[in-house]
């Protein structure tokens, strides 16, 4: 096997440090690991821009190869902007074998992107009993990328991965 694809293997293995059942290559954020000279460099995208567990992807995919034996660089990647479609089915499974909602489709937009002071509306299903009957309780979860809601049939509250 060559180097960039034993050094993919070992990266996409690597932990979203926020939602630790999600790898990062579920999550949709490991875009190419490549050989340049004795070097791997692993590429990723951020979910949203600031988003703080980018320096712990970084520090955790360098760690990860250099324990595995390689010379590693992380890159960012700001274009094409990640989008929630990116997640795979596997890691929507995971997010709903977690009690999270997994996001529906992202919002396309061919222009400006309207800004709204309102809550975005959403149709999401309750992760534990598959009900549709859901309530926004809260825009902003334990992370900006996750709102809180409660199902009216359950009751049970469960946090939805935002679409974006």
């Amino acid at each position: 096997m060559r180097t960039a694809l034993k050094a993919r293997a070992i990266a996409a293995e690597v932990r979203d440090p926020e939602m630790p059942m999600l790898t990062l290559e579920d999550l949709g954020v490991l875009r190419d690991v490549r050989e340049e000279g004795r070097r791997v460099v692993v590429t990723i995208t951020p979910t949203y821009s600031g988003c703080p567990a980018m320096a712990t992807m970084r520090d955790d995919l360098v760690h990860r190869l250099t324990d595995a034996g390689y010379a590693a660089r992380v890159e960012i990647a700001l274009s094409p902007p990640w989008s929630s479609d990116w997640i795979t089915e596997r890691g929507r499974q995971a997010l709903r074998d977690h009690g999270l909602s997994a996001p529906g489709p992202a919002p396309r937009s061919g222009g400006p992107i309207p800004l709204t002071l309102m809550p975005t509306a959403r149709a999401v299903s309750c992760p534990r009993c598959g009900s549709a009957r859901t309530e926004l309780t809260s825009e902003y979860g334990a992370t900006a990328c996750k709102a809180l809601y409660r199902c009216t049939d359950c009751l049970e509250p469960f946090e939805h991965v935002k679409e974006i």
